[in-house]
């Protein structure tokens, strides 16, 4: 086969895969979708620009698309450059004031900033504009002190942990993301993980649990939780495609779900709890896991639903 016929065949391949995706287009359309980015995927540069391209065709192909990130293993770097040293109980950070003052930076500044910025280059052309926020704008997340127990080792008897300026939302107004997704210009918001209590207090939150209480506060109809692995894997190392939240529960329950992928299915089921249509964990070091799991029959990664 000459050079020129490939090319063209190449060219006849996309067309059809456009095609093939109209039903998933169609159904998506002028639809909310939450995506919470994270894990070391995002501390690669390369990845992180084809994320915000992503991101981009989203919005032109009618998805609202709105971007939750986390930034743990950035914290953690500027936490060593400034010096400041962590404590962790049960694998959870400490976050005594000084490390919630490099959180806040971390997330809100650098990162936030870098996200809203990737997607207003990727999306220059069409005039598709990143918007960076946190949950201290316009009273996005209020949050409460989050409350921890733990079994003593030695009386078993359960004690409280105090885990410092963590917070878990308590109420999201989704005023100002609505009036972003809605607005005649294609705004995409990209939504720093920080909240604030009544008394103006700033909590760092958890970016999964953010996702997923925005998720049910727009009513989103999905929501992506993309991660550093496939899904959720079975006994034998094979991907899980469909959990009912019956299912997931006892994935937890019987050990087939491990370690981190336990507050990702817990924030799954508290999601579509919440009302959204259902909620996915997919591998975002993947370029166009996105795509794939939205516009294509097989999907991406796990996904939960009533």
């Amino acid at each position: 086969m000459a050079l020129s016929d490939s090319v063209e065949e190449a060219g006849w391949a996309t067309a059809k895969t456009l095609a093939e995706a109209l039903p998933y287009i169609q159904r998506y359309d002028r639809e909310k979708v939450v995506i919470k980015y994270g894990g070391h995927a995002m501390g690669e540069e390369q990845v992180a620009k084809l994320f915000a391209a992503d991101a981009v065709l989203l919005k032109l192909l009618g998805v609202l698309p709105v971007v939750v990130h986390g930034g743990g293993p950035q914290i953690s770097a500027m936490l060593d450059r400034a010096g400041v040293k962590s404590t962790f109980i049960d694998g959870l950070r400490v976050t005594d004031a000084p490390t919630m003052e490099v959180a806040e930076m971390v997330l809100s500044g650098a990162i936030n900033k870098e996200i809203a910025s990737w997607i207003t280059q990727a999306g220059a052309e069409a005039d598709v504009r990143g918007v960076g926020l946190s949950g201290k704008d316009a009273r996005l997340i209020t949050v409460t002190k989050a409350r921890r127990t733990r079994k003593d080792p030695g009386s078993q008897l359960e004690q409280v942990v105090d885990l410092g300026f963590v917070g878990e939302p308590q109420k999201v107004d989704p005023q100002l993301l609505n009036a972003l997704i809605h607005a005649e210009q294609d705004y995409i918001p990209v939504v720093a993980p920080i909240g604030v209590a009544k008394d103006g207090q700033t909590y760092n939150i958890n970016a999964d649990t953010v996702a997923g209480a925005i998720a049910g506060a727009l009513g989103a109809k999905r929501m992506l939780l993309l991660t550093d692995v496939k899904g959720v894997l079975d006994k034998n190392g094979e991907l899980i495609r469909k959990l009912t939240v019956a299912q997931a529960f006892a994935a937890i329950e019987d050990g087939t779900a491990t370690g981190g992928m336990i507050p990702k299915l817990e924030t799954a089921i508290a999601a579509v709890d919440a009302g959204v249509e259902a909620a996915v964990i997919l591998d975002g070091r993947r370029p166009h896991a996105m795509l794939v799991e939205l516009f294509t029959e097989h999907g991406a990664g796990t996904m939960v639903t009533k």
